[in-house]
């Protein structure tokens, strides 16, 4: 009886090897990533020094792309565009639906009528906390003025109207924590590099409003400085700018999936 007992137990221990193996690598959460290039096409973005915000961000956009790839072939990652073409915003988001992304990163330049306003900043969608915020956001929304039927698209909504706006202050998103928390980790990483980092923020971009799942947009530096433009349209600029998305991901995924 005894020994029947020891014979029916190796069996059981081997099953418990066999499944501390085979969890010991989960299979990892974050499986889909889309990285949006804002503007593009005829909608060039903020324009400074004969410098255009959509070619800094498509080519950070495709940098940040290859480095995941390279890092983590296990993460499928998916443009909203790969060239110079304009994608209207609510495709953007389309886009991140229907792959069923776990989260969406979109990649902008600043700008502001002082020339001398610096830094970077990081926003998750939510309400206009501030003046500033309500202005940079405006500014990313009005893409949505170049679309033929943005009316119908964006449910009446007007970028223009001070009106238009209130409809942000309803939202709530499910995702704000993951949101906010991937935000935190860009700038601190922007940080690590000595760009001057304005913060983690809040507002209403159209981009981010129908996306299902933790988004950002990212605010590079403001073209309209001529330290940043300088930096951001050099190749060493550039890299150094998606590199700094990429560890903030990194460490984000890391902490996800523990």
């Amino acid at each position: 009886m005894k020994l029947r007992n020891y014979r029916f137990i190796i069996p059981l221990t081997a099953i418990a090897v066999f499944l501390c193996v085979s969890f010991k690598n989960p299979k990892a959460i974050i499986k889909t990533i889309v990285i949006d290039a804002g503007h593009g096409g005829h909608d060039v973005g903020c324009h400074y020094g004969g410098k255009n915000e959509k070619d800094i961000t498509l080519k950070v956009s495709l940098l940040l792309g290859q480095m995941l790839r390279d890092s983590f072939p296990e993460v499928g990652v998916i443009f909203t565009r790969s060239s110079d073409s304009f994608v209207e915003l609510h495709e953007r988001a389309n886009i991140a639906n229907r792959n069923n992304a776990d989260f969406f990163i979109s990649v902008h330049v600043n700008a502001s009528t002082s020339t001398t306003a610096y830094g970077t900043e990081t926003y998750a969608m939510g309400l206009h906390k501030t003046e500033g915020n309500l202005a940079v956001a405006k500014r990313e929304n009005e893409s949505a003025l170049l679309e033929s039927n943005y009316q119908s698209n964006y449910d009446g909504f007007d970028p223009n109207s001070p009106e238009g706006s209130i409809i942000f202050t309803m939202f709530q998103s499910q995702f704000l924590n993951q949101s906010l928390k991937l935000a935190s980790n860009v700038e601190q990483e922007f940080k690590k590099t000595n760009r001057y980092s304005r913060g983690v923020k809040q507002a209403g971009f159209l981009v981010l409003w129908k996306t299902s799942m933790p988004s950002i947009l990212v605010e590079t530096g403001y073209l309209s400085n001529a330290i940043e433009r300088k930096f951001l349209t050099s190749e060493d600029g550039q890299m150094a700018t998606a590199l700094s998305i990429f560890e903030a991901f990194k460490q984000y995924k890391k902490d996800a999936e523990k």
